[in-house]
């Protein structure tokens, strides 16, 4: 096999790590040292002068910023330098018309992490079927949980390592993030047929070919049951607080409570879309979606004082609705997945998908009966179906005619905000 089928490609896997009450308090510490040296070296950037904010200067700061402040030598040094260059990088996404200016990060809003940068460093061994180790700077060796082969050991390469870590903090505890560099075989055109798809809410996914990709709840009614009780609780102490009194640690454990049940609602809803959309770039060759506008989708229908708005309760539901059916980054998953698999994933304009007769081709008012019944009006049709698959079937038929959105580099078009390129790393 030569070398130019070869492709080289980067993803990460995210673990859980298994750590003790001390472990968690120490890797907290690191985290809120590595927040503390973001918001110290965002002060010293806004007092220099502009030829002083340099990354010799900068680095200079922050070497005798661990010599001066104690608590800051609980963080690796390379941590410090990722620091650093992550701040600096942060700077040219903004002067490049990417991202906002840095500012300073909160302890109660930001996410709590850790990036180690240099993957030999981490020294991973698998130690048993679920369960592998690896080694934390300044923490020693902590077990996480294996869910995936990872290129370690003799498997690693030149070619097929880890490249480097960073630990993460959510609801349910803290996660280890491996950047991994993968060399693979270049895919070749895949060979399967062509499906559109339609997103909904009452059906997640309708396929042109009469498939459907569903889901149930993502919480049990036990779990459902539970969150609404803690949400109750947190109403009721949040509304005997006086006027600046202070949150109480009852009331925060129970805002972590809430926030885990949630935590543990979202992964359940990645691990069904990350099944879905594999198993749609494995079989399909072109995925063609609707380009959907998302952020004007589920604007507030509140209105303003002079022109209040209808239905305004009912909007709401929608749009936690489509929020919570997460369709771009269903659409995101499906983009690479597919570029992986030797597909393509193309966007078609999507007025009237839905109220267009698959069969006939007229789009006649009133077609679409409900949510799941579409019965075309045209008396020389009359064709009747699902309507979910009617629109999957329509939006097949826009990329056949040619209608795709496509620019000339011959990719997918991403709507964007104004002034905003795509951003390789932030």
């Amino acid at each position: 096999m030569s070398r130019d089928t070869l492709v080289k490609r980067q993803f990460g896997h995210r673990a859980r790590l298994a750590l003790s009450p001390s472990g968690v308090r120490a890797v907290d510490d690191q985290a809120h040292a590595a927040r503390t040296l973001w918001n110290l070296l965002h002060a010293w950037w806004q007092m220099m002068p502009k030829e002083k904010r340099t990354l010799q200067h900068a680095d200079a700061a922050i070497r005798q910023a661990l010599k001066d402040i104690d608590f800051l030598a609980v963080l690796p040094a390379q941590a410090a330098q990722a620091v650093l260059k992550t701040y600096f990088r942060a700077w040219q996404n903004c002067w490049e018309h990417r991202a906002d200016a840095p500012n300073f990060k909160g302890r109660i809003r930001t996410v709590m992490s850790v990036d180690i940068p240099q993957g030999r460093d981490l020294n991973i061994v698998r130690v048993h079927r679920r369960w592998g180790q690896v080694n934390i700077p300044k923490m020693g060796r902590v077990r996480f949980r294996w869910t995936k082969d990872l290129p370690v050991g003799k498997r690693a390469t030149a070619e097929n390592r880890i490249t480097g870590a960073r630990l993460i903090k959510d609801a349910l505890g803290w996660h280890i993030a491996f950047r991994v560099q993968a060399l693979e075989v270049e895919p070749g055109p895949h060979q399967g047929p062509d499906v559109g798809i339609d997103v909904g809410i009452t059906v997640p996914l309708a396929c042109s070919n009469g498939e459907t990709y569903e889901h149930g709840a993502w919480l049990t009614p036990k779990e459902k049951a539970r969150l609404l009780h803690l949400e109750q609780r947190a109403a009721r102490r949040k509304q005997r607080r006086r006027p600046g009194e202070r949150t109480s640690g009852r009331l925060h454990r129970t805002y972590d409570r809430i926030a885990g049940l949630r935590a543990k609602a979202k992964r359940r809803a990645l691990d069904w879309q990350h099944k879905a959309t594999t198993t749609i770039a494995r079989t399909y060759n072109a995925v063609v979606v609707e380009a959907l506008t998302i952020t004007n989708m589920v604007k507030s229908a509140r209105g303003t004082i002079e022109a209040p708005g209808k239905n305004v309760a009912q909007k709401s539901g929608l749009n936690r609705a489509i929020s919570g059916e997460a369709w771009g980054r269903t659409v995101t998953m499906l983009t690479y997945k597919t570029a992986r698999h030797g597909g393509t994933l193309v966007k078609v304009p999507a007025p009237n998908t839905s109220r267009r007769c698959s069969a006939c081709g007229f789009t006649t008012p009133g077609s679409r009966e409900s949510q799941a019944v579409f019965v075309c009006r045209n008396p020389d049709c009359g064709w009747s179906g699902n309507a979910d698959h009617n629109a999957a079937r329509n939006v097949l038929h826009l990329y056949r005619m040619g209608l795709a959105l496509t620019p000339a580099a011959g990719r997918a078009v991403v709507r964007r905000a104004q002034r905003v390129k795509p951003a390789t790393a932030r």
